[in-house]
């Protein structure tokens, strides 16, 4: 596998990388108070990269880790639900601890004590709750540009959507009215409340995004590559063992090689049998599924074909 890497025609990540940096920098001089979403995932680890590159010096040595001097000019912002996987949380504050930026946090179980969100069990994903915590985080600290890692390619409703994508007062992502983005000129006007997302790798694929981690050595969640993980399976997926995803009695748990291709809230998202240990290998995967991530281990796109839409809709990421 560790053959294959070499022989991908890598040019193309060039351009992609310069479209990313204008975006960034587009942001930055267009809004008064953006963030940077940050959920220590491959893709918001990707975007964090690329704005180390949009706004700071470089002082590592090429083959080496990367590492840069100066300060992002706005702060990180992370929406935890309080069933992240462990190892994404640890990553997360190692990370932040090295590049010494500002993480803003928003906990999805102060909302739960606020009153704005309830559960209709203790067990019930949160992972579509994070669209309240999320606009509370924006309302708070009043930001009018919050930059993800969404792409095209993961889903169809991601895939309609514009790189500048505009919210209203609500929050709200109105499909029918996206703004025209011709010649790389974004119309990035608001009104009092509103605010944008901005998406710097809409136009990669997941293989762009791998490509690119290999070629510049980022650093990832250790559930990234393969380990060791208690499963049971139940309607295609992979199920973790965890506290808040337990087995039934009928369920068979098994210890399996896995990995995970997006990194979510525990109680939907799923690993996928694999034995890829290098970001080599993770590509040469790449070049054969013919299922994106988000269908192949997310459990809350399969409860309808409209489900992305409807939560973007409300405010989703």
């Amino acid at each position: 596998m560790t053959q294959t890497l070499p022989d991908v025609d890598h040019r193309h990540l060039d351009a992609l990388e310069e479209e990313a940096i204008f975006i960034l920098r587009e942001v930055a001089g267009a809004f008064e108070r953006p963030g940077l979403l940050f959920s220590s995932g491959k893709d918001s680890c990707v975007v964090l990269h690329l704005a180390e590159k949009a706004f700071k010096q470089k002082t590592s040595k090429p083959g080496e880790r990367p590492t840069f001097s100066g300060r992002l000019p706005f702060p990180l912002v992370h929406v935890d639900t309080g069933h992240n996987f462990p190892e994404v949380i640890q990553f997360r504050d190692e990370r932040i601890k090295e590049m010494g930026e500002r993480l803003i946090v928003g906990h999805l179980e102060d909302s739960m004590k606020k009153g704005t969100i309830r559960l209709a069990h203790p067990l019930e994903s949160r992972n579509g709750h994070q669209t309240v915590t999320l606009l509370e985080t924006i309302e708070e600290h009043r930001f009018d540009c919050m930059i993800g890692g969404a792409r095209r390619d993961e889903e169809k409703a991601r895939a309609k959507e514009r790189i500048f994508s505009h919210r209203d007062a609500f929050g709200q992502w109105q499909p029918k009215e996206q703004r025209p983005e011709l010649w790389n000129l974004f119309n990035t006007r608001i009104k009092p409340g509103e605010h944008f997302r901005a998406f710097p790798i809409s136009n990669w694929t997941e293989l762009d995004v791998w490509l690119y981690i290999a070629r510049e050595n980022i650093p990832l969640p250790s559930i990234y590559y393969t380990h060791k993980r208690e499963i049971y399976r139940r309607k295609g997926l992979l199920v973790p063992v965890t506290d808040v995803t337990p087995p039934s009695a009928e369920d068979v748990v098994e210890t399996v090689d896995v990995r995970f291709r997006t990194v979510g809230d525990m109680t939907c998202t799923c690993p996928v049998e694999s034995d890829a240990a290098t970001t080599a290998d993770i590509v040469a995967e790449t070049l054969q599924v013919t299922v994106s991530e988000r269908g192949a281990t997310r459990m809350d796109d399969r409860t309808s074909e409209a489900s992305m839409e409807r939560r973007k809709k409300e405010g989703y990421f």
